[in-house]
């Protein structure tokens, strides 16, 4: 067997290994979780803007960095869409590292496949998850992505309850998104934070990044995650 046939295998096997944990990890019976109590913006395009026009801005670069994405890390892009995080997340994890890149409509998924296959980035996985929840493998996860997607997050206390189940003992979860209104495709930081907090989830790092609108905002979980019915949902205006 060639070298390019068996590095394509092995990188089925890490698809198959995280789709069996995730299926694993399914609950027989659902728990109750608050609504959201705000606004959820729709999902209208897999695309957030076109890979040259991000280039140029530099956010993703900025937002690894500030990230502290390093060589063998354990990361997830959630909401991936066409992936322009996941190619630009998988070289800098390198080899020893991985990268599990999610989405909620098949469609998107299967073409985020077909590119990574394209482009031979063996060490990503593609997952198909759920509005409600991600379908991570529990503490396996150095870093969670959510860029530009947590607007469009239908029940977001129990989206981020089974989320913070995927992250190792200091992992992080790295949201970026835009400082507007839900309707208008962006979450205000504040409401962004105290949904968070409701989960024990606690910034350590916040920033502005360099269009002056879109925000950096990384989140560890500090407290112990609440059962589902103790959740105290955020009030809105």
């Amino acid at each position: 067997m060639s070298t390019s046939a068996t590095s394509a295998t092995g990188g089925f096997v890490v698809v198959a290994l995280i789709l069996v944990l995730a299926g694993c990890r399914a609950e027989p019976d659902a728990p109750q979780f608050p609504d959201a109590g705000r606004d959820v913006a729709p999902i209208v395009s897999d695309r957030f803007s076109t890979e040259d026009a991000r280039d140029r801005v530099g956010e993703a670069n900025e937002v690894m960095r500030l990230a502290g994405v390093r060589p063998g890390m354990f990361v997830a892009d959630i909401g991936a869409g066409e992936g322009y995080y996941t190619v630009r997340l998988s070289p800098l994890v390198g080899p020893r590292g991985r990268v599990l890149a999610q989405d909620i409509v098949s469609r998107t998924r299967d073409r985020l496949a077909a590119r990574i296959e394209e482009e031979r980035l063996d060490n990503v996985a593609v997952l198909l998850g759920k509005p409600d929840n991600p379908m991570l493998p529990r503490a396996s996860l150095d870093r969670i992505f959510l860029v530009h997607m947590y607007h469009e997050v239908t029940e977001p206390y129990a989206f981020l309850w089974h989320l913070r189940d995927g992250l190792k003992k200091d992992g992080l979860v790295v949201v970026v998104d835009a400082d507007r209104s839900v309707k208008q495709h962006g979450m205000p930081p504040r409401l962004l934070m105290c949904e968070f907090a409701a989960l024990g989830m606690i910034p350590v790092d916040v920033a502005r990044l360099a269009d002056g609108e879109a925000y950096f905002v990384a989140f560890k979980a500090k407290r112990p995650r609440p059962a589902p019915e103790a959740i105290k949902p955020c009030a809105t205006a």
